[in-house]
C-alpha cells in the first residue's frame, strides 16, 4: 500500500519528462519538408481515411506505406490507423470483416476475384507497462488463464496480451521501429512523427523505439522482424542502429517460449517477401544462423547449396515480378536433398521406385516438418510435387496429357526447370514438357510419336548389350535422380526430330537401305520378322512408321 503510495507520488513529480521521452515528442510535418507524392497513394486507402473522418473519427496511413512513400517507392500495401474501434470501422464500410483474436483488425475489401485489394485498419492501441502485468502460466493458448485480463506476461517478460485502445502517441510508442511509427493525412498532406522517424529515415537507420533488449524480451519476435527489415531495406542502403543489433543474439534463446505456429509465419515473411536471399546473409551477419525454428536453420545451412541458392532466387524473383509464391514450393526444395538420400537407399534395397519415394517422403515430414505439420495442405502440395518427379520421365501414351492436367502440375514442372538448371537433370527434358504444356493437341502427338520412335532406335540399338534396364535404374538412383536416358523417353528435342524425320524419309521394308549387319536385304528382313512371331512384310508394307520401326529393330 505505502510502496503504491510512494510510487504514484514519483510518478507525478518525476515520470512527466520520462512519459514524454517514452511517447516522443509530435511532430506535423508538412509536404514541404516530408515530399512525399500524392500520386504514389493508392485512391482506396485515400477513401478509407477520408470515410473514417467524414464521420467524425482520427484516420492516418500507417507503417511500411509512409516509410515508402518518404523514400519515394509505391508502397504494395496499405495500412490506416484509427481511434474507431473495430465495429465502428465495420459499419462505414459495405464489405468489411473483423478478424484475429490477440488484436482485432478490419479488412475493409475492394474489388473482387484476383483482382480485389485489402485496406488493413486498426484501432490506435495503447501503451501498457509490461512491468505492471502479473505474469500468467502458459502462454497465448491458455484461454482460461487470460480471460478477463487486460495486460498478460508470461514468466520471461513475454507479453501475452495487451488490446487495450489508447490514443495515437501511445500507439506509435508500442510499434518496433522509429521509421514504421509515422502517421500520413492524405488529405491534408501532412506526416505526423512522434520518434524522428523521418531523420532516420534519410540517414537510412534501422532504430527501435524505446529499450531494444526491454523491447526485445517483451516480444521476442522483433529480434526477427529486425532482420527481415534490415535485409529488405539493405539494397536502400539501411543499417540496423548498433544498440538495437547489440542485444539481438541474447535474445535468441526466448524465441524457444513463442508458439511453433507463429515462427513458422515469421520464417515465411522471411523468405516470401522478396528478400530471401539477403534474408540469409543477414542471419548470418547478426550471429542469428541457428536456433530461430528448425526449418529456417536448415535453410540457412543449405543456403549455399545450387538448388537451395536457386530457389531462394528464383522466389525473390517472382515476387518482384507481381507473381504468387507458395510456400510449399520452396520448403519442398529446401527438403529435396533429403527425400532423394532417402528415396536413394530404398532403391538400394531393392524397393520399387514409387513406393521408395513415397516412403522418403514419409520419414523426412517425420523428420523436419514435425509441429507445422506435413499433415494439411502444405505437405498435401509438397509430397505432390515431389510424387511428380519421376512421372517426368515418361513421356509416351496418355501419360504425358494426364500429368499436364494435374492440379500441381505447374508447380512441379518450375521444381523439375530447377533441377535442370544445377544440372540434376537433362535441361532438354524440362525444355520439352515445356513445349508440351504450352502445344496444341496435334503438336503434342506429334511429340509424343516421336519420342516413341526414338526410344524404339535406342532399344534395338541396346539389345546387344542388354544394359537398357541397368540404365534407367542407374538414372533415377544416381547423382541426377530422374534424369531421362534414351530408353525411358528422355531423348533431346533435336534427337525427337531426327527420330520424326527418320519416320518421313523411311523406306519399305526390303529397299537397298534395310537392315545394318549385312547380307541381302530382302531376306534378312523377314528372318526377323518370323523369330518375333510377326506377319512378314512382303511387298505390300506401305506405312513409312513401321519400317522405320523395323529398320531400327533390326538394328
Amino acid at each position: 500500500m505505502i510502496k503504491t503510495l510512494i510510487t504514484k507520488l514519483l510518478d507525478k513529480a518525476v515520470r512527466p519528462t520520462l512519459r514524454r521521452s517514452r511517447f516522443g515528442k509530435r511532430q506535423d510535418v508538412p509536404v514541404s519538408v516530408h515530399g512525399i507524392d500524392p500520386a504514389l497513394v493508392d485512391p482506396r486507402a485515400v477513401e478509407v481515411v477520408r470515410t473514417l473522418k467524414r464521420a467524425g473519427y482520427q484516420a492516418y496511413i500507417v507503417g511500411g506505406a509512409v516509410r515508402d512513400l518518404l523514400l519515394g517507392l509505391r508502397p504494395k500495401d496499405f495500412d490506416v490507423a484509427t481511434n474507431a474501434t473495430p465495429e465502428q470501422v465495420k459499419a462505414l464500410f459495405r464489405r468489411a470483416f473483423i478478424i484475429g483474436r490477440r488484436f482485432r483488425i478490419v479488412h475493409v475489401v475492394f474489388g473482387r476475384g484476383r483482382e480485389h485489394e485489402v485496406i488493413e485498419v486498426s484501432t490506435f492501441r495503447a501503451y501498457l507497462d509490461p512491468a505492471s502485468a502479473e505474469p500468467v502460466v502458459g502462454d497465448e493458448r491458455a484461454k482460461r488463464a487470460l480471460a478477463g485480463v487486460a495486460l498478460a506476461v508470461d514468466a520471461s517478460g513475454r507479453v501475452l496480451r495487451d488490446n487495450v485502445w489508447g490514443p495515437i502517441e501511445q500507439d506509435a510508442a508500442r510499434r518496433d521501429f522509429t521509421i514504421n511509427a509515422m502517421y500520413y493525412d492524405p488529405e491534408s498532406e501532412t506526416v505526423v512523427d512522434f520518434h524522428q522517424g523521418i531523420r532516420d529515415a534519410r540517414k537510412r537507420v534501422l532504430r527501435m523505439i524505446g529499450d531494444p533488449a526491454t523491447r526485445y524480451r517483451e516480444d521476442p519476435v522483433r529480434v526477427i522482424r529486425a532482420v527481415r527489415f534490415a535485409a529488405k531495406l539493405s539494397r536502400l542502403g539501411f543499417k540496423l542502429d548498433d544498440k538495437t543489433r547489440a542485444p539481438m543474439a541474447a535474445a535468441l534463446p526466448l524465441l524457444a517460449d513463442v508458439p511453433p505456429s507463429r515462427l513458422f509465419d515469421e520464417m515465411l515473411k522471411l523468405l516470401q517477401t522478396g528478400h530471401a536471399v539477403a534474408s540469409v546473409e543477414a542471419l548470418k551477419t547478426h550471429g542469428l544462423a541457428r536456433g530461430i525454428y528448425p526449418l529456417l536453420d536448415l535453410v540457412v545451412q543449405r543456403g549455399e547449396d545450387p538448388f537451395v541458392r536457386t530457389a531462394l532466387q528464383d522466389t525473390d524473383r517472382r515476387v518482384a515480378e507481381g507473381k504468387p509464391v507458395a510456400p510449399s514450393f520452396l520448403l519442398a526444395c529446401v527438403l529435396w536433398q533429403d527425400v532423394r538420400q532417402a528415396w536413394q537407399r530404398r532403391l538400394g534395397d531393392g524397393v520399387p521406385p514409387f513406393p521408395a519415394l513415397a516412403d522418403a517422403v514419409d520419414e523426412v515430414f517425420e523428420a523436419r516438418i514435425g509441429d507445422v505439420s506435413g499433415r494439411g495442405k502444405l505437405g498435401a502440395d509438397m509430397r505432390e510435387i515431389w510424387m511428380m518427379q519421376p512421372r517426368f520421365d515418361k513421356r509416351t501414351g496418355q501419360s504425358p496429357f494426364t500429368l499436364v492436367e494435374q492440379p500441381r502440375f505447374r508447380a512441379a514442372f518450375d521444381f523439375l526447370r530447377l533441377r535442370a538448371q544445377v544440372g540434376e537433370v537433362e535441361e532438354e527434358l524440362a525444355h520439352w514438357w515445356d513445349t508440351f504444356a504450352q502445344a496444341g493437341e496435334a503438336v503434342r502427338r506429334d511429340m509424343i510419336e516421336a519420342v516413341r520412335l526414338e526410344q524404339q532406335r535406342a532399344k534395338g540399338v541396346g539389345k546387344g548389350g542388354g544394359k537398357g534396364r541397368q540404365r534407367r535404374t542407374a538414372s533415377v538412383a544416381g547423382g541426377k535422380a530422374g534424369a531421362p536416358d534414351a530408353s525411358d523417353g528422355g531423348a533431346a528435342p533435336a534427337a525427337d526430330q531426327r527420330a520424326a524425320d527418320a519416320a518421313a524419309d523411311a523406306t519399305p521394308a526390303g529397299a537397298d537401305d534395310g537392315p545394318a549387319g549385312g547380307g541381302e536385304p530382302g531376306a534378312a528382313a523377314p528372318r526377323k520378322r518370323r523369330r518375333r512371331r510377326r506377319k512378314p512384310a512382303g511387298g505390300d508394307t506401305s506405312d513409312g512408321r513401321d519400317a522405320s520401326a523395323a529398320n531400327g529393330d533390326a538394328g
